[in-house]
């Protein structure tokens, strides 16, 4: 038997909800019976709620209601205090001032060419303060029916507050009885009323509705009151302590950030040797091949129209160095990014404290990560990489974790049971199972890679990164799309032969 209101009879039913009420209880357990003993809509009302509105919320816990009633009742009021003190036409009245100054001081100034006998100079004059005339005829016109609004502004508002303050009486005792429920199903449930909770939700609508109210009444609020002060006292120092600590680091490492950029020159070289001194058409069969064999026939014909198009349009050199700037992050990623997760997924607290890291790598802008990048590397082809690996490394370590934590906990002790060490239990059983994660991880961490590449193009990285980079400085928008899809099928090749490959290893056990 479920645990609800009706099935506890009558008098379990008063006893429950005076424990969760404390205070009218009789009123509330008549209306909760009315609500849970009828299909659709019930008329409760709710006086204490129709007047308090967010208060009555803080005061029984319900702090749904309190912020919803909150921010409905400062619009309406919003309505009301421009209609009664909002000077409307403040600022085209202003303006319409500023205009009729400029009318003055042009015929004046038409007055002092007419008494100089300059009568072409003269005209000129009166012609320019007749026309800003009519502006400011024009504005005057719109600073009166802008004034003429308040009173329909006033009207909406009290209209918008009294249908507020009925709907917060009906709607309470409906809020109130989920809260109920909930309080049923799980007693941590604010119940009751509590005073510090009452005060605590004065204390917010006093911190909230007086300022909010001032800045949109009064025709010209302090700007201190409601603007953040502009305060660069501080913004000097640290910025001058921050690159004083990069030029330290790249001044005293910097046979450290030689010898990474060196070991990426490695990897560069050896792709781009192979995928652009080598004759194109040996390549693209090489490509073909590894694509019929690894992922099936029609992975292999997408991947021939493909490269067929990047020899087509001559963007097979610059698309090679692309794919070889996307290869080298993205293998990098994964020979670092998956020993990674699987660390990750087997120690909670190694996870916990990489989860900011990552969480900074993959949501920092990337051009505020090149500044380090450029500081410590320089510019070229090997930071473009880097700042690949440090955006599109975090899915992977991610996925992986996710996937070696998704592992059955009796699959692995059945393992053990039967003799498996703790590297066959790793490779036989654990990195299997969390093998569709781990590929989706390689996956997203392929197409990432390929979103950087634009970006990486700023900072000296070559390929159609940097045809991209010259159409958006141009404005030459038939190259950028055809660059634009040489990316893409870039990306699309290396990823299907990846994910095909897989499958049919899949299929094939």
């Amino acid at each position: 038997m479920t645990d609800t209101g009706l099935e506890l009879g009558p008098k379990s039913l008063d006893a429950s909800v005076g424990e969760f009420t404390k205070e009218n209880s009789d009123y509330y357990s008549a209306e909760f019976s009315r609500i849970q003993g009828q299909t659709g809509f019930t008329w409760s009302w709710n006086m204490s709620a129709a007047l308090l509105g967010p208060i009555w919320g803080a005061w029984r816990g319900a702090w749904g209601f309190f912020w919803t009633f909150l921010v409905l009742e400062l619009f309406a009021l919003v309505q009301i205090g421009r209609g009664l003190w909002g000077d409307l036409g403040a600022e085209l009245t202003a303006r319409y001032e500023r205009l009729l100054a400029n009318v003055a001081r042009r015929e004046e100034q038409a007055a002092e060419a007419a008494a100089a006998g300059d009568q072409a100079a003269a005209d000129a004059a009166l012609k320019i303060a007749g026309n800003l005339r009519r502006a400011a005829e024009g504005i005057k016109e719109q600073a009166d029916a802008a004034a003429a609004e308040a009173i329909p502004i006033l009207l909406t508002g009290l209209a918008l507050i009294v249908a507020i303050k009925l709907f917060e009486g009906f709607y309470a005792n409906y809020a109130y009885e989920s809260q109920y429920l909930r309080w049923r199903a799980n007693p941590s449930t604010p119940s009751g009323t509590s005073q510090n909770n009452a005060a605590f939700g004065a204390f917010l609508l006093l911190a909230i509705w007086p300022l909010t109210l001032y800045r949109f009444t009064v025709s010209e609020p302090v700007p201190e009151v409601v603007k953040v002060p502009i305060n660069k006292e501080y913004f000097a120092p640290v910025a001058n302590w921050l690159e004083g600590g990069f030029d330290w680091l790249a001044t005293d490492f910097g046979h450290v950030f030689r010898g990474v950029t060196t070991a990426i020159d490695w990897v560069l070289d050896g792709l781009e040797i192979v995928l652009i001194e080598t004759p194109w058409p040996v390549v693209m069969v090489v490509i073909v091949v590894m694509a019929l064999r690894l992922a099936g026939p029609r992975v292999a014909i997408f991947t021939a129209a493909a490269l067929g198009y990047l020899a087509l349009f001559g963007l097979w050199e610059t698309s090679m160095i692309t794919v070889a700037l996307i290869g080298a992050g993205a293998f990098l990623c994964v020979l670092f990014g998956i020993p990674l997760g699987i660390w990750f997924g087997k120690s909670k607290r190694a996870y916990a404290a990489a989860e900011p890291v990552l969480d900074f790598m993959q949501t920092m802008p990337a051009f505020v990560y090149l500044i380090p990048i450029i500081a410590f590397f320089g510019t070229g082809k090997p930071p473009g990489v880097l700042a690949t690996i440090i955006f599109a490394m975090p899915p992977v370590i991610r996925l992986t974790a996710l996937g070696m934590r998704g592992v059955p906990e009796n699959t692995k002790e059945a393992a053990v049971a039967f003799g498996c060490t703790k590297w066959q239990l790793l490779r036989n059983v654990e990195i299997p199972l969390a093998m569709p994660s781990i590929m989706t991880g390689i996956n997203q961490t392929i197409l990432m890679s390929l979103s950087m590449v634009v970006i990486a193009s700023l900072i000296g990285a070559e390929g159609l990164g940097a045809d991209i980079l010259e159409a958006l400085q141009y404005a030459a928008k038939g190259p950028g799309l055809l660059a634009g899809l040489a990316i893409l099928f870039c990306a699309m090749v290396i990823d299907r032969i990846v994910q095909g490959s897989y499958r049919r290893q899949m299929e094939g056990k």
